[in-house]
């Protein structure tokens, strides 16, 4: 039997402080609608963009047109204009010093989300720019129309929800039990009859709601010899020559291409031949089936893998 995707709910989702739309997140700063920070009414830019795309298209030099090359997203700009807006001036400091803390220069990138007719969508981004003007309307009462920029290294937009898929290894069901010898008086099936326990196909299917490919994260468990992960569609793998212990788990990052063994030390120089470039093991658009498979003589029911991954938008 094939598993199913499911939701992985270990992990806080990006815009959990998001209750109505319009509202954004950043940095745990809550903006728009019945906050401090409203929106102003220009709204975002550069949030549904396309994103500028750098192309390997190479001119023909004997006809018209081009030879068309991949497509590659540079960086999402996302720009709001945010009015700090305090119930009094007693409130004024402390309104002005939240925003300034959540939007410095320090850090690295985290969950900018914004919720629009239902639906919440995040990007990793680092704010890139921050004006305040510091005008008449600021100094006596605290409110000001400040303008953010934020920069997101990956352009694609993420689902709130973390998904997961698991498989086991494969196990053949052991079918009906025959007891006694043939011929023998008073031996034979009886009803109800006993199949015996369910057998596992070694299949999961993982679901990508987006229009967007996304790369998830593999975790292999062990005990685990030659751990392989096969897109059936296609064929693609992951092939991987080590030997995992049962407390060994070896993780897999097709994002970034790295190859952890048990969080700490790389082992990307076991991948097979048969293996591709971890970057290249992506889950496009729709449903992608999986085939889990090792090179165990006999599968340990303790061994596993797990594909995490967020839907992807552009």
């Amino acid at each position: 039997m094939a598993e199913t995707t499911t939701t992985y709910s270990q992990e806080a989702a990006p815009g959990s402080l998001i209750t109505r739309d319009g509202q954004i997140q950043w940095a745990g700063l809550l903006m728009g609608p019945g906050t401090p920070y409203e929106i102003d009414r220009t709204g975002l830019t550069g949030w549904d963009d396309l994103p500028t795309l750098d192309t390997g298209d190479i001119v023909r030099p004997d006809q018209h047109g081009a030879w068309p090359g991949a497509r590659w997203a540079q960086p999402r700009l996302v720009g709001a204009s945010v009015w700090l807006l305090p119930r009094g001036t007693g409130e004024a400091l402390g309104v002005v010093s939240a925003f300034r803390a959540a939007t410095g220069a320090d850090g690295g990138e985290q969950w900018l989300a914004v919720r629009l007719h239902g639906e919440t969508l995040a990007v990793r981004a680092r704010v890139s720019r921050r004006v305040v003007p510091q005008d008449r309307a600021f100094v006596v009462h605290g409110t000001s129309k400040a303008s953010l920029q934020w920069t997101a290294t990956d352009p694609r937009r993420y689902g709130a929800v973390h998904r997961e898929a698991r498989a086991v290894l494969p196990v053949t069901e052991p079918g009906l039990d025959w007891p006694g010898e043939p011929g023998a008086a008073g031996m034979g099936l009886e009803w109800p009859l006993e199949w015996g326990t369910t057998g596992t196909a070694g299949t999961c299917t993982a679901v990508n709601g987006g229009a967007a490919t996304a790369h998830p994260v593999i975790e292999f468990r062990g005990p685990l010899r030659r751990p392989t992960l096969t897109r059936l569609g296609d064929g693609r793998q992951l092939r991987y020559d080590i030997v995992l212990g049962s407390q060994d788990v070896l993780t897999v990052d097709t994002e970034s291409g790295t190859v952890l063994l048990n969080a700490t030390a790389s082992r990307l120089y076991t991948a097979s031949p048969a293996s591709v470039p971890e970057q290249l093991f992506q889950l496009p658009p729709g449903t992608t089936e999986l085939a889990f498979r090792s090179d165990d003589a006999t599968p340990d029911p303790r061994a596993s893998v797990t594909l995490r991954w967020r839907d992807a938008h552009w």
